[in-house]
């Protein structure tokens, strides 16, 4: 029997959000091409519940969500539970928010596109990435330089917020690692070594190409989670 690998895609779908409608095309893409087969099941984030039942969640694209701490609870879930965890974008900044608050003691580490509070961990950048692509370096010896092959490559963005600055040295002492960096060196991707997959990034991988080939990332993330529901699948 083959196993069922069943993906969350945890995020409120819109056909405003272009990532919405790439997303299918990159999973079709992953089976076709790569023989990878994902069960995919779209989760708004006011129902983001019960995720344990996934082989991998990804938080996608698409922030504000109208139930940001049901978004960073499932983030939460898939830390805690080894679950293969992908955040792109928005699902990047949530992770970032997770983190903030059970790894590097920031407890009421928040986003500012919410509303100003005290502690703002994702800020407004200085320049809207909406519609941008820039260049990503990847550090030596990381989960996403692996992936990638390369020591840097054009990645595509459409957000305007991210990691505020001061928060960066907390977060790696904390044992994020920020394995890959633009140009002028502020994070662009994160990763934790001690999980089984667990990956965000600014940018959007699935935004790559035409949606026929998916970004190495999302590959990654596909074989991950294949490989979690066929260690789970009865002998």
């Amino acid at each position: 029997m083959t196993a069922s690998a069943k993906v969350a895609l945890v995020g409120d779908r819109s056909p405003t959000v272009r990532a919405h409608g790439r997303i299918p095309l990159v999973i079709d893409a992953l089976r076709r091409r790569d023989g990878l087969v994902l069960d995919p099941y779209w989760i708004a984030s006011t129902d983001a519940e019960d995720l344990e039942r996934f082989d991998g969640v990804w938080v996608v694209p698409g922030s504000p969500y109208e139930d940001r701490e049901k978004v960073i609870a499932a983030v939460g879930v898939a830390h805690e539970q080894g679950i293969p965890f992908l955040g792109t974008c928005g699902g990047f900044q949530h992770a970032i928010l997770h983190l903030a608050r059970e790894l590097a003691g920031i407890e009421d580490a928040d986003h500012a596109e919410y509303g100003e509070h005290a502690t703002d961990v994702i800020v407004p950048l200085e320049c809207s990435l909406v519609g941008h692509e820039g260049v990503i370096r990847y550090t030596p010896d990381t989960l996403i330089a692996r992936i990638a092959g390369v020591d840097q490559r054009l990645e595509r963005y459409h957000c305007s917020y991210g990691i505020a600055p001061e928060y960066v040295a907390a977060l790696e002492a904390a044992g994020v690692v920020f394995g890959a960096h633009d140009e002028d060196g502020a994070p662009r991707a994160l990763e934790l070594p001690e999980h089984r997959f667990f990956l965000g990034t600014l940018f959007q991988p699935e935004l790559a190409g035409d949606g026929t080939r998916a970004h190495p990332v999302i590959r990654a993330f596909a074989e991950a989670v294949v490989s979690r529901a066929r260690a789970a699948q009865p002998v």
